[in-house]
C-alpha cells in the first residue's frame, strides 16, 4: 500500500449533486456528501464503524483521530451514477497490479464485510425497520436480495461467468455468490480474465471490483443498523 506520511490517501469522485470520498487502500470505506467537504467529513465520521468491520481481518486499520488525516490525492469527474448515489469511477490507484499478498488482503477485507453484513442481518430478524427514503424502505429480506443481485451484477462487470440460482435459500445463494466473487477476483488478479468484454466494453479491474463489492455490502450493513427501531 502507498500512503502519504501520517496520512490516509483518499480520492474524490465529484458529480453535479453528490461527491464520494473513498480511501484508496481500504475498499468499502467510501461515503457520499453534497460536496467535497461534507463527503470527507462523512468518511471521517464512518472511520470507527469501518474499523469495527475490518477488525476481524487483523489488517491494522486505525480510524483517524482527525479529519485532517485524510489526504486528497486525486479528484475524478463523476457521472449520472455518482449523482444517483453509487460509486462509478475508479481511482488511478485501482489500476495497480495485485500480487498474491495483496490478493489475500483484499479477500480478507471482503470476508470481513460479509461477516458484518451477516451479523447485521441476523440482529435485525424480527425487528421493525424504520421507514424512509434510504434503500427505498426495503424490508430485511429485500435488502439481502438487493445485495445479492448487486453482487451478481458486479461479477458480470468483472467478466466472471456465474449463473444465479433459482433457490429460495438465501443463505445458500449468498454462499455461492461469495465463492464466485473470491474466485473471480483471484482470476482477475492473475490476469486470467480479458480486459474487455465481447462487445468491447472495459471490464472492471480487480481492485475496483473489490471496492464496489465492499462499498455496496457495507452501505447496506449500515443501512440495516441505522434503520432498526
Amino acid at each position: 500500500m502507498t500512503q502519504s506520511a501520517n496520512k490516509i490517501d483518499v480520492y474524490l469522485e465529484i458529480g453535479k449533486n453528490k461527491t464520494f470520498a473513498g480511501a484508496n487502500d481500504w475498499p468499502g470505506w467510501s461515503r457520499v456528501g453534497r460536496d467535497e467537504e461534507s463527503a470527507l467529513q462523512a468518511l471521517f465520521e464512518y472511520g470507527p464503524r469501518y474499523a469495527r468491520v475490518v477488525r476481524s481481518a487483523r489488517l491494522g486499520f486505525q480510524s483517524p483521530a482527525d479529519a485532517s488525516a485524510l489526504a486528497v490525492v486525486e479528484r475524478l469527474e463523476g457521472n449520472a451514477t455518482t449523482d444517483f448515489g453509487a460509486l462509478a469511477v475508479a481511482p488511478s490507484s485501482d489500476a495497480k497490479a495485485v500480487d498474491d499478498a495483496e490478493l489475500r488482503r483484499l479477500q480478507a477485507l471482503l470476508k470481513a464485510c460479509w461477516r458484518a453484513f451477516d451479523a447485521a442481518a441476523a440482529a435485525a430478524i424480527g425487528q421493525e425497520l424504520r421507514k424512509g427514503p434510504r434503500g427505498g424502505g426495503r424490508e430485511l429480506e429485500g435488502i439481502v436480495r438487493h445485495v445479492l443481485d448487486g453482487d451478481v451484477g458486479h461479477l458480470v462487470q468483472l467478466g466472471w461467468k456465474f449463473k444465479q440460482g433459482q433457490e429460495d435459500d438465501l443463505d445458500e445463494e449468498l454462499r455461492r455468490t461469495r465463492q464466485a466473487i473470491l474466485a473471480g477476483v483471484a482470476a482477475a488478479a492473475r490476469g486470467e480474465l480479458p480486459a474487455r468484454g465481447p462487445r468491447g466494453g472495459v471490464r472492471w479491474m480487480p481492485r475496483y471490483f473489490v471496492r464496489r463489492v465492499a462499498w455496496h455490502v457495507l452501505d447496506h450493513v449500515w443501512e440495516i443498523e441505522d434503520r432498526v427501531m
